[in-house]
């Protein structure tokens, strides 16, 4: 057994024996300095805003029982879950990140969000619209495009408009995703011009009247940005987005035509896109600036037309019935928000398709229970070194 297999193997053992009632003294020992549990309980403290690094808090500071955390975690390391970090966040603090090896040998590296990068596109439309770039969300598509020949016109293509797009409600023969194993993706893909390919699809349905997830509707939108402001999305969104949100270390690729891929392939790190979270917590709000109107962000997490992966759609963005709103991305990529909790929840994994609603699982199963208060809770040392010991046993998994 290497060293790391015996470190892990300590840290596990350890955890048990805190956890279990009947452990004897005799098979281990092991003595633990930890700070008394105060007397009374701490007044809760106003989160300071992320912008160059978020400030972590223990769970109890923030009404969360760490003992039901510490349980989430030991079910993602008995199960084996494809969970490759995890960050919590209320009231503005980070409770709980977890690492999960080999990802925690460069813990802040950027990951993939997959399809999180349409909920990002979606804030970049609405800032260019409130910056004069585009008229509304009741522009029609093919005015954005004045130069290009349309096949398959009707009075249908005429009337899709811009919340067509962003509503997946495009009535466009879209069959790109998971649901056609993304063969109009790849047709996409390997057309000279993408946004072209998109355009000249024909109709199905009128636009509004139907749901179908359209990764080629999301790039038209990234084509639109680029198109009103002269500048990729990924250019529009350091100017507008990321640099006033502190977040300087992403990538988001542009396709053969120079175009940013909007509908996937922004890399972003986990405590960031647990920012993008934070701003729509705050009704896109950040340190005192309106950066998105927060008429759009109510518009953009409600419920516009019924849907697949959760009960309902927005502006690219899923919303539960809850009221919980998420940005969610292939392999397990999720962004949650639970306004009534003051709660951003990250997960990003490398789920497998039957798996994809593991994040989903954990979150209902776990961290929602643990919230116990909107005040403070006394300190539980004890708990507390148990959640130590279970990031450090996913961090050497």
């Amino acid at each position: 057994m290497n060293t790391l297999q015996t470190k892990h193997r300590f840290i596990l053992t350890f955890a048990t024996l805190l956890l279990s009632s009947c452990a004897s003294p005799r098979i281990i020992t092991v003595e633990v300095t930890t700070t008394p549990a105060p007397t009374t309980i701490p007044t809760r403290q106003p989160a300071p805003w992320p912008t160059e690094a978020w400030e972590h808090a223990s769970p109890e500071s923030q009404g969360m029982d760490s003992n039901v955390l510490v349980e989430m975690l030991k079910t993602i390391e008995n199960e084996g879950a494809d969970i490759d970090a995890l960050v919590v966040v209320r009231n503005g603090f980070i409770v709980l990140d977890a690492t999960v090896f080999p990802f925690s040998i460069t813990p802040n590296a950027r990951h993939n969000v997959y399809s999180c990068t349409k909920s990002v596109l979606s804030i970049l439309v609405s800032i260019a619209i409130d910056e004069g770039y585009i008229e509304g969300v009741d522009q029609p598509v093919l005015t954005f495009f004045p130069e290009k020949s349309v096949d398959n016109m009707d009075a249908r293509k005429e009337a899709m408009t811009l919340e067509h797009l962003l509503t997946m409600t495009t009535g466009l023969n879209c069959r790109d995703s998971y649901l056609y194993r993304w063969d109009g993706l790849y047709q996409m893909r390997s057309s000279p011009d993408w946004a072209q390919f998109m355009l000249d699809l024909p109709m199905m349905e009128d636009p509004g009247s139907y749901f179908e997830y359209c990764n080629g509707a999301s790039f038209l939108l990234s084509a639109i940005l680029q198109e009103v402001t002269g500048m990729s999305a990924l250019e529009f969104a350091q100017e507008h987005l990321f640099m006033p949100l502190g977040i300087t270390d992403v990538q988001w690729p542009s396709n053969p035509q120079g175009i940013s891929i909007g509908y996937s392939d922004l890399e972003l790190r986990p405590e960031d896109m647990a920012k993008i979270g934070y701003l729509y917590l705050n009704d896109g709000v950040w340190d005192g600036e309106q950066l998105v109107p927060s008429a759009w962000v109510q518009d953009s997490t409600r419920k516009f037309i019924s849907a697949t992966l959760q009960e309902g759609y927005g502006y690219q963005w899923w919303v539960d019935v809850s009221g919980i709103y998420m940005a969610l991305g292939y392999g397990g990529q999720y962004i949650i928000v639970v306004p009534e909790e003051d709660l951003v929840v990250v997960f990003v994994s490398d789920l497998a398709e039957a798996d994809f609603y593991v994040p989903d699982q954990l979150l209902h199963g776990y961290i929602l229970p643990s919230i116990l208060s909107s005040e403070a809770l006394p300190e539980d040392p004890r708990a507390t070194t148990l959640l130590r010991l279970y990031r450090l046993a996913l961090q050497e998994r």
